[in-house]
């Protein structure tokens, strides 16, 4: 489709538009599309915005394959990262937001210097020497950013794991470049003396205790809140697709409604098709509903908790209350036992230390 009704409104259209992108209108009146980055010409998208056909024209356009596509060498480490957005069925399948940011961390590899003050740059390594001390550099330039050089090792091993298979790459040079080790425990952990402040702020019926009642009582992320419904509910059970990783590993669950989360549901302002609305009447988005979280928090005096927090919180609490890593599994969706079992592992350390912690004591020294 190459020509664009005016009767659609050109104002509605450009609400439309993917990033980057604008309209000019033709001397039949015709609207058209073009791309337009920052100093370099425009290209003309053809096609609906937003259908396949359009969308892959503008990630070719983003991408510089249909403008650029003569100054990317080939062989080259930007070569191969262009056909990994282009063409890489996992990456496309990833969620829009992960994709983006995988994206960006890419990106930022391009214009390294291969060497401090070289005029050589990452984006034009040949492959043959992408090897794992090459990778190790652009790992330890965010030395000071631990979880920025950790998206970076992944990235790459994903790029590589694209073109091994691919056989645009002889080897994965980043499959053998460890993580840096953190030392973080990640978002903090919600303490029940929290809960119950936020809670004296927020009292059953207000859009607030809800969003903590659903984020409390399902343990799933703020992407699963944001989509639950009374259509979810059934026989006394919420049934529902966890949204992420919908596309690659879809995970049904069917988890029992909580009296205390029902309870809240009954007295609180739902909307039709999710319980949480905006002051609008409309579902929220899950960055839009962060924020909101976030303001909610900081009313609370709680500056330091986040929705995510909460998720971490339920299964602390259901591991101290002697859950099992599968039962824990079952409960938040994780496919590895590995998450599951640092919750069951801290549990059965405290649990064990209280059941022997007398035996460190010398059996003749009296109390």
């Amino acid at each position: 489709m190459e020509r664009i009704s005016m009767s659609r409104g050109s104002s509605d259209l450009r609400r439309r538009l993917p990033a980057g992108c604008v309209e000019d209108i033709d001397r039949h009146g015709n609207i058209r599309i073009y791309y337009r980055a920052k100093g370099a010409r425009k290209v003309r998208l053809r096609g609906t915005p937003w259908t396949p056909e359009f969308m892959a024209a503008y990630e070719e356009a983003k991408t510089g394959t249909s403008v650029s596509r003569a100054i990317i060498g080939v062989g080259t480490w930007r070569w191969l990262c262009v056909k990994y957005f282009a063409e890489c069925a996992d990456y496309k399948r990833l969620d829009p937001r992960t994709r983006h940011v995988r994206r960006l961390v890419l990106e930022s590899t391009f214009d390294e210097p291969i060497t401090p003050g070289s005029l050589k740059l990452f984006k034009d390594m040949p492959l043959s020497k992408m090897t794992t001390n090459a990778v190790e550099v652009l790992r330890d330039r965010k030395l000071d950013f631990p979880e920025a050089a950790n998206a970076r090792v992944k990235a790459i091993r994903q790029v590589f794991k694209f073109g091994v298979r691919r056989k645009l790459a002889a080897l994965n040079p980043a499959r053998d470049v460890p993580y840096l080790r953190t030392g973080s425990t990640g978002y903090h952990t919600w303490t029940v003396e929290e809960v119950r402040q936020f809670e004296e702020r927020h009292p059953i019926g207000s859009k607030a205790r809800l969003a903590l009642a659903l984020l409390a009582f399902t343990g799933q992320r703020r992407s699963d809140v944001v989509r639950l419904g009374k259509q979810h509910m059934k026989a006394q059970r919420l049934s529902f697709t966890q949204h992420k990783n919908r596309n690659r590993k879809p995970k049904k669950l069917v988890l029992p409604l909580l009296p205390a989360l029902q309870a809240v549901i009954e007295k609180s302002p739902c909307g039709d098709l999710t319980f949480l609305v905006t002051q609008f009447g409309k579902p929220f988005t899950e960055a839009g509903f962060g924020n909101k979280f976030r303001e909610w928090c900081d009313e609370a005096g709680l500056p330091h908790c986040t929705a995510h927090g909460l998720r971490k919180a339920g299964a602390t609490i259901a591991a101290n209350n002697g859950a099992t890593s599968r039962q824990l599994m079952a409960i938040f969706g994780w496919d590895s036992i590995r998450m599951a079992e640092e919750y069951t592992r801290r549990a059965d350390q405290e649990r064990l230390a209280a059941d022997a912690m007398h035996l460190i004591q010398p059996r003749d020294v009296k109390a």
